[in-house]
Protein backbone atom coordinates (compact mmCIF):
# COMPACT_ATOMS: atom_id res chain seq x y z
CA UNK A 1 0.00 0.00 0.00
CA UNK A 2 0.95 3.38 0.17
CA UNK A 3 1.59 5.73 3.13
CA UNK A 4 2.63 9.01 4.07
CA UNK A 5 5.52 7.84 6.74
CA UNK A 6 8.30 9.38 8.87
CA UNK A 7 11.63 7.81 9.66
CA UNK A 8 11.99 10.67 12.51
CA UNK A 9 10.51 13.87 14.09
CA UNK A 10 10.32 17.22 12.49
CA UNK A 11 8.38 19.69 10.00
CA UNK A 12 6.11 18.43 7.33
CA UNK A 13 9.30 17.78 5.07
CA UNK A 14 9.72 14.60 7.05
CA UNK A 15 6.79 13.16 5.70
CA UNK A 16 7.88 10.89 2.86
CA UNK A 17 5.20 9.14 0.58
CA UNK A 18 6.70 5.20 0.15
CA UNK A 19 5.14 1.97 -0.26
CA UNK A 20 4.91 -0.23 2.83
CA UNK A 21 3.50 -3.64 3.70
CA UNK A 22 -0.01 -3.95 3.79
CA UNK A 23 -1.70 -4.33 7.64
CA UNK A 24 -2.46 -7.36 8.99
CA UNK A 25 -5.93 -8.11 10.27
CA UNK A 26 -5.42 -9.39 13.96
CA UNK A 27 -8.41 -10.38 16.21
CA UNK A 28 -11.34 -8.16 16.71
CA UNK A 29 -10.08 -6.25 14.04
CA UNK A 30 -11.11 -4.46 10.57
CA UNK A 31 -9.13 -3.51 7.86
CA UNK A 32 -10.65 -0.66 5.64
CA UNK A 33 -9.61 0.43 2.04
CA UNK A 34 -9.34 3.86 2.75
CA UNK A 35 -11.15 7.07 1.12
CA UNK A 36 -10.62 10.23 3.25
CA UNK A 37 -8.37 11.07 5.82
CA UNK A 38 -8.67 13.88 8.22
CA UNK A 39 -5.74 15.47 9.22
CA UNK A 40 -6.15 16.49 12.68
CA UNK A 41 -3.59 18.30 15.01
CA UNK A 42 -2.95 15.08 16.69
CA UNK A 43 -1.37 14.05 13.73
CA UNK A 44 1.09 17.02 12.98
CA UNK A 45 2.16 16.49 16.80
CA UNK A 46 3.02 13.09 16.58
CA UNK A 47 4.99 14.14 13.44
CA UNK A 48 6.82 16.93 14.93
CA UNK A 49 7.46 15.57 18.36
CA UNK A 50 6.39 11.69 19.08
CA UNK A 51 9.51 9.33 18.74
CA UNK A 52 8.42 6.55 15.54
CA UNK A 53 7.45 3.48 17.77
CA UNK A 54 9.45 1.89 14.27
CA UNK A 55 10.52 3.14 10.93
CA UNK A 56 9.42 3.60 8.63
CA UNK A 57 6.17 5.02 10.92
CA UNK A 58 2.54 5.95 9.73
CA UNK A 59 1.37 9.17 11.40
CA UNK A 60 -2.80 9.59 11.60
CA UNK A 61 -5.38 9.45 13.76
CA UNK A 62 -8.57 9.35 11.78
CA UNK A 63 -9.82 7.73 8.22
CA UNK A 64 -13.13 6.95 6.58
CA UNK A 65 -13.35 4.29 3.78
CA UNK A 66 -15.03 0.43 3.10
CA UNK A 67 -14.09 -2.68 4.74
CA UNK A 68 -12.20 -5.16 2.92
CA UNK A 69 -11.49 -7.76 5.56
CA UNK A 70 -12.88 -8.72 9.03
CA UNK A 71 -10.58 -10.45 12.20
CA UNK A 72 -12.04 -13.13 14.49
CA UNK A 73 -14.53 -11.93 17.13
CA UNK A 74 -15.96 -9.12 15.06
CA UNK A 75 -19.91 -9.36 14.91
CA UNK A 76 -20.87 -5.98 14.13
CA UNK A 77 -18.94 -5.18 11.02
CA UNK A 78 -18.56 -7.07 7.91
CA UNK A 79 -16.85 -6.24 4.58
CA UNK A 80 -18.43 -3.58 2.23
CA UNK A 81 -19.47 -1.94 5.00
CA UNK A 82 -18.40 2.10 5.17
CA UNK A 83 -16.75 3.51 8.20
CA UNK A 84 -14.85 5.82 10.10
CA UNK A 85 -12.03 4.37 11.84
CA UNK A 86 -9.71 6.17 15.19
CA UNK A 87 -6.61 4.88 16.25
CA UNK A 88 -3.43 6.47 17.43
CA UNK A 89 -1.65 6.03 14.28
CA UNK A 90 -1.88 4.52 10.51
CA UNK A 91 -4.63 6.77 9.00
CA UNK A 92 -2.38 8.60 6.68
CA UNK A 93 -2.40 5.29 4.29
CA UNK A 94 -4.14 3.69 2.00
CA UNK A 95 -5.27 0.95 3.57
CA UNK A 96 -5.14 0.73 7.77
CA UNK A 97 -6.46 -2.06 10.47
CA UNK A 98 -7.97 -0.32 13.65
CA UNK A 99 -9.59 -2.63 16.58
CA UNK A 100 -13.46 -2.55 15.54
CA UNK A 101 -15.10 -1.36 18.38
CA UNK A 102 -12.99 2.19 17.16
CA UNK A 103 -15.30 3.13 14.44
CA UNK A 104 -18.55 4.43 13.54
CA UNK A 105 -20.79 3.17 10.69
CA UNK A 106 -21.22 5.93 8.24
CA UNK A 107 -24.66 6.67 7.87
CA UNK A 108 -26.74 7.00 4.14
CA UNK A 109 -26.02 9.85 2.32
CA UNK A 110 -22.65 11.35 4.19
CA UNK A 111 -19.37 11.38 2.12
CA UNK A 112 -15.99 9.67 3.27
CA UNK A 113 -14.72 13.11 3.81
CA UNK A 114 -16.81 14.75 5.96
CA UNK A 115 -17.33 11.51 7.66
CA UNK A 116 -13.99 11.64 8.93
CA UNK A 117 -13.97 14.70 10.23
CA UNK A 118 -16.80 13.83 12.86
CA UNK A 119 -15.83 12.07 15.98
CA UNK A 120 -12.84 14.19 16.83
CA UNK A 121 -13.11 17.38 16.28
CA UNK A 122 -17.33 17.57 16.77
CA UNK A 123 -17.06 15.20 19.65
CA UNK A 124 -14.60 17.20 21.48
CA UNK A 125 -16.57 20.38 20.84
CA UNK A 126 -19.80 18.16 22.80
CA UNK A 127 -17.87 16.79 24.85
CA UNK A 128 -16.09 20.39 26.13
CA UNK A 129 -19.62 22.40 26.26
CA UNK A 130 -21.79 19.96 27.59
CA UNK A 131 -19.78 17.23 29.66
CA UNK A 132 -17.26 19.37 31.48
CA UNK A 133 -18.50 23.22 30.94
CA UNK A 134 -22.45 21.96 31.51
CA UNK A 135 -23.31 25.10 29.00
CA UNK A 136 -27.01 25.59 29.38
CA UNK A 137 -29.14 27.60 27.18
CA UNK A 138 -29.17 31.69 27.88
CA UNK A 139 -25.63 31.03 28.94
CA UNK A 140 -22.69 32.75 27.47
CA UNK A 141 -19.39 31.12 25.66
CA UNK A 142 -16.18 32.49 24.23
CA UNK A 143 -14.46 29.83 21.51
CA UNK A 144 -11.01 30.45 21.15
CA UNK A 145 -9.77 29.66 17.67
CA UNK A 146 -13.52 29.55 15.92
CA UNK A 147 -11.99 28.99 12.42
CA UNK A 148 -10.00 25.76 13.60
CA UNK A 149 -12.54 22.18 13.43
CA UNK A 150 -13.04 22.03 17.47
CA UNK A 151 -14.17 25.81 17.28
CA UNK A 152 -16.59 25.60 14.39
CA UNK A 153 -18.17 22.79 15.49
CA UNK A 154 -18.45 24.20 19.29
CA UNK A 155 -19.88 27.09 17.59
CA UNK A 156 -22.79 25.41 16.23
CA UNK A 157 -23.16 23.32 18.92
CA UNK A 158 -24.10 26.30 21.24
CA UNK A 159 -25.80 28.34 19.18
CA UNK A 160 -27.83 25.01 18.79
CA UNK A 161 -28.00 24.31 22.36
CA UNK A 162 -29.37 28.56 23.10
CA UNK A 163 -26.28 30.06 24.20
CA UNK A 164 -25.15 33.42 23.30
CA UNK A 165 -21.71 32.67 21.33
CA UNK A 166 -18.84 34.94 21.35
CA UNK A 167 -15.76 33.42 19.41
CA UNK A 168 -11.77 34.76 18.29
CA UNK A 169 -10.09 34.25 15.07
CA UNK A 170 -6.89 35.93 13.44
CA UNK A 171 -8.91 37.95 11.01
CA UNK A 172 -12.02 39.99 10.47
CA UNK A 173 -12.50 37.71 7.44
CA UNK A 174 -12.88 34.41 9.51
CA UNK A 175 -14.96 35.73 11.82
CA UNK A 176 -17.23 37.28 8.86
CA UNK A 177 -17.47 33.81 7.45
CA UNK A 178 -18.18 32.53 11.32
CA UNK A 179 -21.85 33.99 11.53
CA UNK A 180 -23.00 31.60 8.63
CA UNK A 181 -22.45 28.86 11.67
CA UNK A 182 -24.24 30.75 14.58
CA UNK A 183 -21.39 33.36 15.98
CA UNK A 184 -23.13 36.18 17.56
CA UNK A 185 -19.65 38.10 18.32
CA UNK A 186 -16.71 37.84 16.69
CA UNK A 187 -13.57 38.86 18.81
CA UNK A 188 -9.78 39.62 16.13
CA UNK A 189 -7.20 38.68 18.83
CA UNK A 190 -4.76 40.43 16.47
CA UNK A 191 -6.20 43.70 17.07
CA UNK A 192 -8.12 43.91 20.38
CA UNK A 193 -8.05 42.32 23.81
CA UNK A 194 -10.64 39.54 24.09
CA UNK A 195 -10.68 40.02 27.99
CA UNK A 196 -11.70 43.40 27.21
CA UNK A 197 -14.14 42.81 24.66
CA UNK A 198 -15.86 39.58 26.20
CA UNK A 199 -16.02 41.76 29.58
CA UNK A 200 -17.61 44.97 27.48
CA UNK A 201 -20.51 42.24 25.22
CA UNK A 202 -21.64 40.87 28.72
CA UNK A 203 -21.68 44.41 30.65
CA UNK A 204 -18.62 42.96 32.46
CA UNK A 205 -20.09 40.14 33.66
CA UNK A 206 -18.01 37.60 31.21
CA UNK A 207 -18.69 34.39 29.69
CA UNK A 208 -20.32 31.26 31.60
CA UNK A 209 -18.05 28.77 29.40
CA UNK A 210 -14.79 29.19 27.36
CA UNK A 211 -13.55 26.82 25.75
CA UNK A 212 -9.81 27.41 25.14
CA UNK A 213 -7.71 24.74 22.38
CA UNK A 214 -4.86 27.15 22.31
CA UNK A 215 -3.42 27.14 25.56
CA UNK A 216 -0.35 29.16 26.57
CA UNK A 217 -1.07 32.77 28.06
CA UNK A 218 -4.39 32.60 25.83
CA UNK A 219 -5.13 29.95 29.36
CA UNK A 220 -4.24 31.98 31.37
CA UNK A 221 -5.79 35.31 30.24
CA UNK A 222 -9.33 33.74 29.71
CA UNK A 223 -9.27 33.64 33.67
CA UNK A 224 -10.36 37.17 33.42
CA UNK A 225 -12.94 36.85 30.95
CA UNK A 226 -15.01 33.96 32.93
CA UNK A 227 -18.00 35.15 34.54
CA UNK A 228 -18.77 34.33 38.74
CA UNK A 229 -19.04 30.55 39.25
CA UNK A 230 -17.87 30.11 35.11
CA UNK A 231 -16.29 27.08 33.99
CA UNK A 232 -12.41 27.21 31.73
CA UNK A 233 -11.82 23.97 29.22
CA UNK A 234 -8.38 23.41 28.57
CA UNK A 235 -8.06 21.26 25.54
CA UNK A 236 -5.43 19.25 23.69
CA UNK A 237 -1.90 18.67 24.02
CA UNK A 238 -1.32 22.12 23.05
CA UNK A 239 -3.56 23.58 25.50
CA UNK A 240 -1.93 21.65 28.54
CA UNK A 241 2.02 23.24 27.75
CA UNK A 242 2.99 26.27 28.59
CA UNK A 243 0.43 28.17 30.53
CA UNK A 244 0.88 29.35 34.20
CA UNK A 245 -2.52 29.47 36.06
CA UNK A 246 -2.81 30.77 39.38
CA UNK A 247 -5.53 29.22 41.29
CA UNK A 248 -5.99 31.99 43.59
CA UNK A 249 -7.38 34.04 39.98
CA UNK A 250 -9.68 31.22 39.66
CA UNK A 251 -10.76 31.29 43.12
CA UNK A 252 -11.74 33.92 44.52
CA UNK A 253 -14.17 34.13 42.18
CA UNK A 254 -15.51 30.15 42.30
CA UNK A 255 -14.07 29.36 38.79
CA UNK A 256 -13.71 25.82 37.95
CA UNK A 257 -10.70 24.80 35.33
CA UNK A 258 -12.00 21.72 33.68
CA UNK A 259 -9.62 19.67 30.88
CA UNK A 260 -10.81 17.39 28.30
CA UNK A 261 -8.90 14.14 27.08
CA UNK A 262 -11.84 12.63 24.28
CA UNK A 263 -9.57 9.57 23.88
CA UNK A 264 -8.96 8.95 27.33
CA UNK A 265 -13.12 9.69 28.02
CA UNK A 266 -13.46 7.32 24.96
CA UNK A 267 -11.07 4.57 26.83
CA UNK A 268 -12.90 5.14 30.34
CA UNK A 269 -16.60 5.52 28.93
CA UNK A 270 -16.73 3.68 26.09
CA UNK A 271 -20.68 3.01 25.70
CA UNK A 272 -21.20 6.77 26.26
CA UNK A 273 -18.83 8.24 24.29
CA UNK A 274 -18.46 6.24 20.89
CA UNK A 275 -22.29 6.63 21.56
CA UNK A 276 -21.88 10.50 21.59
CA UNK A 277 -19.98 10.51 18.41
CA UNK A 278 -22.66 8.08 16.71
CA UNK A 279 -25.05 11.10 16.91
CA UNK A 280 -23.12 13.25 15.95
CA UNK A 281 -22.73 11.46 12.97
CA UNK A 282 -26.39 11.60 12.72
CA UNK A 283 -26.78 14.85 13.21
CA UNK A 284 -23.90 16.24 10.84
CA UNK A 285 -25.75 13.39 8.00
CA UNK A 286 -29.29 15.17 8.38
CA UNK A 287 -27.35 18.50 7.60
CA UNK A 288 -27.90 19.89 11.38
CA UNK A 289 -24.55 20.34 11.83
CA UNK A 290 -21.95 21.21 9.39
CA UNK A 291 -18.48 20.24 8.48
CA UNK A 292 -16.26 22.88 6.34
CA UNK A 293 -13.61 21.60 4.41
CA UNK A 294 -10.77 23.95 3.35
CA UNK A 295 -8.98 22.02 1.32
CA UNK A 296 -8.21 18.92 0.26
CA UNK A 297 -4.88 17.27 -0.72
CA UNK A 298 -3.27 14.00 -2.01
CA UNK A 299 -1.85 11.27 0.45
CA UNK A 300 1.24 12.26 -1.65
CA UNK A 301 1.15 15.75 -0.48
CA UNK A 302 0.66 14.96 3.06
CA UNK A 303 3.86 16.95 3.64
CA UNK A 304 2.07 19.99 2.10
CA UNK A 305 -1.28 19.52 3.99
CA UNK A 306 0.71 18.96 7.21
CA UNK A 307 2.42 22.47 6.07
CA UNK A 308 -1.04 24.14 5.47
CA UNK A 309 -2.64 23.37 8.30
CA UNK A 310 0.53 25.21 10.29
CA UNK A 311 0.47 28.35 8.17
CA UNK A 312 -3.06 28.57 10.16
CA UNK A 313 -4.37 29.83 6.52
CA UNK A 314 -6.91 27.08 6.87
CA UNK A 315 -10.80 28.24 7.14
CA UNK A 316 -12.19 24.49 8.68
CA UNK A 317 -10.95 20.64 8.06
CA UNK A 318 -7.72 19.86 5.73
CA UNK A 319 -8.85 16.35 3.88
CA UNK A 320 -6.28 14.00 1.97
CA UNK A 321 -7.20 11.39 -0.37
CA UNK A 322 -5.25 8.29 -0.90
Amino acid sequence: MKAAVIYENGGPEVLRYEEVPDPECPDGCVAIDVEAISVEGGDLLARAGSPPPSVPHVVGYLAAGTVVEVGAGVEDRAAGDRVVTLNMAGSHASRRAVPAMSTWAIPDGLDAARAACVPVAIGTAQECLFTAGHLEAGQTVLIHAGAGGVGMAAIQLAKQAGATVISTASSDEKLERLGELGLDHGINYATESFVERTRALTDDRGADVILDSVGGQTLADSIGALAYRGTLVSVGVAGRAGSNVEARELWTRNNTLRGVFLGGALLTEYPRVHGMIADLFERVASGGLRVEIDRTFPLAEAAAAHAHIESRRAFGRVVMTP
